[in-house]
């Protein structure tokens, strides 16, 4: 196994960092698929046009044909939603990673490296919902490099920086489809504090949730 060192990020590391967490978000696109097809909106609705068609049509290849293309338009709505929520968040800080994440005192962005190559981020700043938590973002690590520990210490490096820093926690959001991080982060001692719908009006259609998990500092060093 190729040594990882966590290290903060540098200007040569931009496109790369860029690329793992646009990867890493994009793999999402199957998990959420199967999200949706678990709603029973989605199975009624499916069920009535293929029922509907059926009766009209007294033929199988119709609804056949009608529902597959439904579950195509469906998956085009998601890799839709996801590339959106993509360029957003490249638009918001990974664009401009030292001006949002390492200028500011308390904050800063990391990468782990191996072999030269950087194969996980994380990034943190003070949370604009409470300023006495810093907010973990853009946790990814290659698919390649899963397995070895470096999302765990990705995740202890964010929390030893806030508890330098006189942090009382770390918060962090994540979504109802990212079941390995929501397991990575509770088994870091992460409890989850509540769950709201998404904003996306698609996101609401079909119980799209996302997460928010707190970890206070004080109660994970006793």
């Amino acid at each position: 196994m190729a040594e990882v060192q966590i290290r903060r990020y540098r200007e040569e590391d931009h496109e790369e960092v860029k690329e793992v967490f646009t990867i890493g978000m994009s793999e999402h696109i199957p998990s959420s698929c199967m999200h949706v097809l678990k709603q029973p909106l989605a199975q009624m609705l499916l069920g009535c046009v293929f029922c509907a068609l059926l009766t009209s049509s007294q033929s199988i290849l119709l609804p056949v044909l009608a529902v597959t293309l439904l579950l195509a338009a469906g998956r085009q709505s998601i890799s839709f939603m996801l590339n959106r929520y993509i360029q957003t968040c490249l638009e918001q800080d990974l664009n401009h990673i030292q001006q949002t994440y390492l200028d500011p005192p308390r904050a800063c962005f990391w990468v782990a490296e191996s072999q030269g190559r950087v194969v996980g981020t994380v990034a943190c700043l003070p949370s604009e919902k409470d300023p006495n938590f810093l907010e973990l973002k853009r946790m990814s690590v290659k698919k390649t490099h899963r397995g070895q520990g470096i999302a765990k210490a990705l995740c202890r490096t964010v929390s030893d920086f806030a508890l330098e820093r006189g942090f009382r926690g770390v918060l962090l959001h994540t979504s109802v489809v990212q079941t390995d991080a929501q397991k990575l982060y509770e088994h870091m001692g992460y409890m989850k504090v509540s769950e709201f719908s998404a904003p996306d009006v698609i996101a609401r259609l079909t119980n799209f949730t996302l997460l928010e998990y707190q970890l206070i500092l004080k109660l994970c060093r006793n």
